[in-house]
């Protein structure tokens, strides 16, 4: 047996970044993706598809806090989403089902549209994630939203793409303050990319060693401490839960602020419809990151606090 990562042969590696093998009935979940979403796109005041960039994938939806919160004249924290897939799945018409929750809470919810592999690369990707958040920090008062209080918030593939966002070095090139981003929700996210090169999952991302490593979050320094909510589905591979443990344990151990919420019961990918369901221990978690209480009123008396991953 020959190994390539760990304690990991080839195959075996690729059964633990396997994330759809571990849920039969993943489609179904899929599904209820693009239902939820639409419901939200349908029943919510929205401008939908606009353009952050020149390419036709790069646009976004917004959905602004409900009517009067989180106070009259007061601007709403702002959560954007970006959504999982393996880089190559899914698009922001999928990714909106937790915007009923969080704009009845008081926040703005920003979800995000990018390019697939094979098409682009995961560098492509990078920057227009990057883009997109550069935009709604320059625009999103226009739509009730504070570009003083940004959150992100990213599943699996997304997960990464918020650990991108949480790096250091390129806000400036963006024209944007080193902290722009105020917390994070993580989800069943990768933060160590250089596994994958060993895997299925480099048939479409078609990644080098080099390009892993570039885009790993965990290799990249921090821009700034700012709270974190680390979270994974109890029912995932032992490498995810690895990669989110390890990420948070590096946060914390620079003195950041990170906390770990469990998901019982939960898989890699029915953890985002927890998300909106407002008095689910992930709502609740990123509520209180933002400052919000389930009313949507401020909530100053409970300060964040951080967890240790098990």
């Amino acid at each position: 047996m020959s190994l390539v990562h760990r304690q990991f042969d080839a195959a075996t590696l690729d059964v633990q970044y396997n994330a759809r093998a571990t849920v039969p009935h993943v489609e179904s979940i899929l599904k209820q993706y693009a239902n939820e979403s639409r419901q939200a796109r349908d029943t919510l005041p929205c401008a939908l598809n606009l353009a952050y960039g020149d390419h036709t994938d790069e646009t976004l939806d917004v959905f602004p806090a409900a009517r009067g919160l989180p106070a009259p004249g007061c601007p709403a924290p702002v959560f954007i989403y970006l959504h999982g897939g393996y880089w190559r799945a899914l698009g922001k018409d999928d990714s909106s089902s937790m915007a009923p929750a969080f704009t009845l809470a008081g926040a703005v919810v920003v979800a995000v549209n990018y390019s697939l592999a094979p098409a682009v690369t995961l560098d492509r990707i990078v920057d227009q994630v990057r883009r997109a958040v550069a935009w709604v920090h320059r625009n999103i008062a226009t739509h009730g939203g504070d570009p003083a209080r940004l959150h992100v918030g990213g599943s699996s593939a997304g997960g990464h793409l918020c650990g991108m966002l949480l790096a250091g070095g390129w806000q400036r090139e963006l024209g944007l303050p080193g902290d722009a981003i105020k917390g994070a929700l993580l989800l069943s996210g990768l933060y160590d990319l250089t596994p994958l090169v060993h895997t299925h999952i480099n048939q479409w991302m078609r990644m080098t060693p080099a390009d892993a490593a570039r885009n790993s979050p965990g290799r990249l320094a921090p821009a700034h401490g700012c709270p974190i909510v680390v979270s994974y589905g109890e029912n995932e591979t032992d490498e995810f839960k690895r990669q989110s443990n390890d990420y948070l344990h590096a946060w914390q151990a620079r003195g950041f602020p990170g906390r770990y919420v469990p998901a019982p019961g939960l898989n890699h990918f029915d953890i985002v419809l927890d998300l909106g369901r407002p008095g689910s221990l992930l709502a609740q978690a990123m509520f209180d990151q933002m400052g919000l209480s389930r009313t949507g009123q401020p909530d100053t008396g409970r300060p964040f606090s951080s967890r240790t991953a098990p």
